[in-house]
């Protein structure tokens, strides 16, 4: 066995493979960018050696210098992780070729499965299911028409080396055929230097599904059941599950022996993941595999009970796979949510900033001990008041939970989310618990369509609305009415102006209305701080008991005898008095008033926001790369005017309106805020 292994990585993966090789007695060596020297995977590690400037490539991606510093570390084996060089042929067969191991497959497993065209002639030479279509490099876009219109609407067009979503298009038409083809050569020859292209048949309602597989040198092969994945967003998964609740259990054998059948043509050696995609009549046919570690891999690893970075350090140090096919477990159904620092009401742009508080929800599994079941997990990467970046990729964490079985993991994961406290950047949080308390994720009713259909103008607050608002305006009502209490408790109050209690009051909802909204809400008699509190709204009562301190943000408690766990925040809004109630995903702002107050308050003017039509502003941090106009140019609708790039995504600013540049505020290369005016127009 190793004593001491380098990751190539950072972040939540780096930090993962610490985990367990801490936990097996392995030294860990961390790399990291200038961006990362205070990162949270270089505290862990027992070294830690600076790449370079923190963009990827003068970084992460230096794979010599990355080969240096684990010979000059004295590690004998190197860790990729997911992303930057983890499936780089090149890199791998290097580590081997400098006397090291690399902790996953042999490099021409990785070449192998990583051309889609090389890598769906080997499947079907395995006899794994296929996608019909034509698999070879297509010349033209007319001879892509063609094909297309013989093989019978919709196609997918996809680039042989693309990934993530880029170089793939769906066509229904001729004319989206002759479109899609140009797209994706122009957007494949840009982004991996190859433009090959190819169509195959597009199944309709597909679902993304995937087996994990495990394998060692000695020919030893497993599959490790199913994921399912198709709750994505433009191809990125959001929520990831494991089992599926779609595929009956020979559907699982099938796809799960076939997934080993093409490990096994490959000669795989490591932990890897065949992806297919599965049709509403349960048809499933190949689509690639990951010759790497999986983001998702967690909820494989809550209903297995197998660490499988334990074991790709293991088969990577030539240990023989113990486990048998029929001692794989499946036990239970794992969820995980993936946290990513963006805003879902502003279209999911990038956010990036300082971390001011990071609270994660009460973990009871953590990564590297497989044995813990049946709880909350959260790998992540960062740390409170530490900087996200715009320089990598937007997940900070990924909220993992294991019950018994479905509808119970979804509950502990709305519970979950309900805890989870991020402040300073905006998080895809809100946008998880729309997604669980959809009525068809709840019941398994989906597809990869689904985010598109249900969401296709992106997401807006209205859209989460919460299913007893009441309870929102309660729980203000009772934070206010404790806050009241240990005022009233303080000593050295001048007589005649002693805390009172007002048994009624109004709590005035103030976040996206026109107008305020005015609710009567009345108190029980109860003045214990620790005792039930009986409030009634609008006519409803609540009965709400917690122990939670005043300064909490997380408020757990009983509502109506059930328990509940919500967030409240004080003068987050900017409001000095409001409070900002965040339960299920639902956001409501208020103020908690005396009647009288209330009724003054209803006389007060509503403040118009100030019109910055004349503006373009920066929708998101990022860092300034073009700025297309100059002062006192004119700029027709339409017309691009800057570019921004964050966290591995380039936004295009276009002009709305016609108008004459009147100046210029921002720089090129320059770190740009949200809102912050990049052109003034006359």
């Amino acid at each position: 066995m190793f004593t001491k292994i380098l990751i190539a990585n950072r972040g939540e993966i780096a930090c993962r493979v610490i985990a367990t090789a801490t936990r097996m007695g392995i030294k860990t060596v961390a790399v990291y960018s200038q961006a990362d020297a205070q990162a949270r995977h270089v505290e862990l590690a027992h070294e830690a050696y600076l790449l370079g400037p923190a963009p990827s490539k003068s970084s992460y991606l230096l794979a010599d210098t990355i080969i240096e510093v684990a010979k000059k570390s004295g590690a004998q084996a190197i860790h990729p992780g997911y992303g930057f060089l983890s499936e780089n042929e090149s890199f791998a067969k290097r580590v081997e070729d400098e006397g090291m191991v690399f902790i996953g497959p042999k490099y021409q497993a990785i070449r192998a499965m990583g051309d889609k065209i090389a890598s769906k002639n080997l499947a079907q030479k395995a006899k794994v299911h296929t996608i019909p279509g034509h698999n070879h490099a297509i010349p033209s876009a007319l001879e892509a028409v063609q094909i297309a219109k013989n093989m019978g609407y919709p196609v997918m067009i996809k680039a042989s080396a693309g990934g993530g979503g880029k170089g793939l298009r769906v066509a229904y038409s001729d004319h989206e055929a002759l479109e899609g083809f140009t797209a994706c050569q122009n957007e494949a020859r840009n982004s991996f230097g190859d433009d090959r292209i190819f169509i195959e048949k597009f199944i309709e309602e597909p679902r993304h599904i995937e087996i994990q597989v495990l394998g060692d040198a000695h020919g030893h092969l497993i599959y490790l059941n199913e994921r399912e994945c198709s709750i994505q967003r433009r191809h990125q998964k959001v929520i990831e599950e494991a089992p599926s609740s779609f595929i009956s259990d020979a559907t699982r054998k099938a796809m799960g022996e076939q997934a080993v059948a093409l490990a096994k043509a490959v000669q795989y050696q490591s932990a890897g993941t065949v992806e297919f995609v599965v049709g509403r009549d349960q048809g499933f046919y190949f689509l690639e595999m990951n010759t790497r570690l999986q983001v998702e891999h967690p909820v494989t690893e809550a209903i297995t009970g197998i660490d499988l970075v334990e074991w790709m350090i293991k088969i990577a140090a030539g240990e023989r796979l113990t486990i048998a096919q029929s001692q794989v477990k499946k036990e239970g159904w794992a969820l995980e949510c993936r946290i990513n620092a963006e805003d879902p009401l502003r279209q999911f742009l990038p956010s990036t900033g300082r971390l001011v508080r990071f609270e994660p929800p009460q973990t009871s599994m953590r990564a590297a001990y497989p044995d813990e079941r049946f709880g909350v997990r959260v790998d992540t990467g960062v740390r409170e008041g530490g900087e996200i970046s715009v320089y990598y990729d937007s997940m900070i964490a990924k909220l993992i939970v294991h019950a018994p079985d479905r509808l119970q993991a979804i509950h502990k994961m709305r519970e979950a989310l309900n805890a989870f406290v991020i402040r300073g950047i905006h998080t895809n949080i809100p946008f998880q618990a729309a997604l669980l308390a959809h009525p068809q994720f709840v019941s398994g009713d989906f597809n990869t369509g689904f985010i598109a259909e249900h969401f296709p103008k992106g997401f807006k607050s209205e859209m989460v609305t919460h299913s007893d608002a009441g309870f929102l305006i309660a729980l203000a009502a009772f934070v206010q009415r404790k806050t009241r209490q240990r005022a009233k408790g303080m000593s050295g109050q001048l007589f005649g102006y002693d805390i009172e209690h007002d048994s009624e009051i109004t709590v005035v909802e103030l976040m996206g209305l026109k107008e305020p909204h005015y609710h009567a809400v009345k108190y029980s008699d109860a003045l214990d701080p620790h005792a039930k509190s009986e409030i009634e709204v609008n006519g409803k009562k609540y009965a709400i008991q917690s122990d939670s301190n005043l300064n909490d943000i997380v408020i757990k408690g009983t509502l109506n005898g059930e328990p509940f766990v919500a967030q409240i925040d004080r003068n987050l809004s900017g409001h000095p008095l409001a409070l900002e109630v965040s339960h299920a995903g639902a956001r409501m702002v208020c103020l908690v008033l005396s009647h009288r107050t209330a009724e003054l308050h209803r006389l007060m003017p509503i403040k118009a926001p100030p019109d910055m039509s004349k503006y373009l502003i920066s929708p998101m941090p990022g860092l300034l790369t073009q700025v297309h106009v100059t002062t006192g140019q004119k700029v027709l609708a339409g017309e691009k005017l800057a570019v921004i790039e964050a966290m591995k995504m380039e936004n295009v600013l276009l002009s709305f309106a016609d108008g004459v540049v009147k100046s210029v505020n921002a720089t090129v290369g320059e770190s740009l805020s949200v809102d912050q005016i990049i052109l003034e127009f006359v």
